[in-house]
């Protein structure tokens, strides 16, 4: 697998050789990688070369490293493109997951000044306060919490929130939701955050800032959002 004489780098050859056995099935996800001396003496190859080919395949989510027990194949990332407007049940759903909820507070609260101005309501207006942790097969993807006017979305409840909150909005109030913007930043985990999505204080993780509008322009939530940038990426497709 490894061409000596090729102009491509060693190590890229490897990291390659490596990816097409994760995206195969042969190598799955949690299994360990044998050590790299094994690697640098099948291939005949440096160990500093396979180290690269193992760090570039960390970096991009494909492996990952346990200190003093070794390499191990990571969970396949959750795509979710950003040219349509879906709910996390219905992205999910689509990809044969089966999506869940934790629910860590539901409460209806004062709207501060920013969320009062996110959703074109008078401040101190009474809004929900949703925090949940999203599942996907029972592995936690996101830390999210959403603001929605209790004088626009009457009736919610907690089961409500536990399943779809869009097939309520949709199904049961006859709202249309039509658009939404969406802002992505990096950012890294803080210690709570870590502990509910399990993973590392300072892992590198994605926060979200998602304003959704039904068709007449009103909003109708405002969400902050933390995802595991180890689950999750987003695919946009661009036509020049």
């Amino acid at each position: 697998m490894i061409n000596k004489n090729s102009p491509i780098p060693l190590y890229y050859q490897l990291e390659e050789h490596i990816k097409e056995l994760i995206e195969e099935g042969v190598l799955k996800p949690g299994d360990a990688l044998p050590p790299e001396r094994e690697y640098a003496e099948k291939y005949q190859i440096s160990r500093m070369t396979v180290r690269q080919a193992f760090t570039e395949l960390v970096n991009a989510g494909f492996l990952y490293r346990l200190q003093g027990k070794g390499t191990f194949v990571a969970e396949r990332k959750i795509e979710q493109p950003l040219q349509g407007l879906t709910s996390f049940t219905e992205d999910m759903k689509a990809r044969g997951l089966t999506p869940g909820s934790q629910l860590i507070n539901f409460e209806i609260i004062p709207a501060s000044n920013q969320v009062a101005g996110q959703l074109k309501i008078p401040e101190y207006g009474p809004v929900y306060e949703i925090t949940r942790i999203r599942m996907a097969d029972d592995v936690p993807m996101a830390l999210e919490k959403n603001y929605i006017s209790a004088n626009l979305i009457k009736g919610l409840t907690e089961e409500i929130v536990n399943h779809s909150l869009y097939a309520y909005v949709e199904g049961k109030l006859n709202l249309t939701i039509d658009s939404a913007s969406q802002l992505i930043e990096s950012a890294i985990a803080s210690q709570n955050e870590a502990k509910l999505l399990h993973i590392a204080k300072g892992a590198p993780v994605m926060l979200i800032q998602r304003n959704t509008y039904l068709h007449d322009g009103t909003p109708v939530e405002f969400v902050k959002s933390v995802y595991r940038a180890d689950r999750y990426k987003f695919m946009i497709h661009m036509k020049r």
